[in-house]
């Protein structure tokens, strides 16, 4: 019980700190980059907030993978005689896999802009015509990127409060009939 509790707690707080920090990324350092003074402290606040960003969500990720192990092993009869669960792991999976996806190409993405230097931005993911085509074109994908992370985490947060539904006992005898 207290390993399940633990991979439990490892699986949120990873969870919570991946969808929170590219959410609030997203939402504000980019926009709050372009407050800098001039297109060249625009890219440089940005990418010195995402560099800084890039290793606590590393972190983050990897407790939420590290818990979703945890989980599935303790687990495992219910996925094998309950109903559902087994179906809800396998979405949670194929999602997990398109968000660290998306992650690191994001990451890759960004590694571009960043190892640009000061790079001429309007604001975090905003081109200037001044930049240079590729990083441009880093920024613009990474435009779209910055809000498909927190999407598909936002969806790992929905069906993990489902899945944390389908282990109430009355849910675990009904699910355990039904199969």
């Amino acid at each position: 019980m207290a390993r399940n509790t633990l991979s439990r707690s490892l699986h949120d707080l990873g969870l919570s700190a991946w969808f929170g920090g590219t959410l609030a990324n997203a939402v504000a350092l980019n926009a709050a980059a372009a407050e800098a003074s001039g297109a060249r402290s625009t890219g440089r606040v940005a990418n010195a907030g995402w560099d800084r960003w890039t290793p606590v969500n590393a972190v983050a990720i990897g407790a939420h993978l590290v818990g979703s192990v945890g989980q599935l092993r303790a687990n495992r009869g219910r996925l094998a005689e309950q109903q559902g669960v087994a179906s809800m792991a396998a979405m949670k999976t194929l999602l997990t896999a398109a968000a660290l996806g998306v992650t690191a190409y994001s990451r890759v993405l960004g590694q571009v802009v960043s190892g640009a230097g000061s790079v001429p931005s309007r604001s975090g993911t905003k081109p200037t015509k001044r930049t240079k085509a590729e990083v441009a074109a880093a920024q613009e994908q990474l435009d779209r990127l910055q809000w498909v992370i927190p999407a598909l985490t936002g969806a790992l947060v929905a069906i993990s409060s489902y899945a944390g539904e389908q282990q109430r006992p009355g849910e675990v005898a009904r699910g355990v009939a039904q199969s």
